[in-house]
């Protein structure tokens, strides 16, 4: 899949990743916040040995 990085189009890998929850019990800021921890981790992952 094709990304710009620095102004140039270049060929990169992207991962989609979706979380279902339950509204009733999870409110979907703290889903959002998962997620944006989940990809943080699988960007950096050595951030899991912190």
């Amino acid at each position: 899949v094709p990304v710009v990085k620095n102004g140039e189009v270049v060929p990169g890998k992207v991962m989609t990743l979706t979380l279902s929850c339950d509204h009733r019990v999870v409110d979907g800021a703290t889903g959002a916040e998962f997620l944006t921890d989940v990809k943080s981790l699988l960007e950096e992952p050595s951030l899991m040995l912190l």
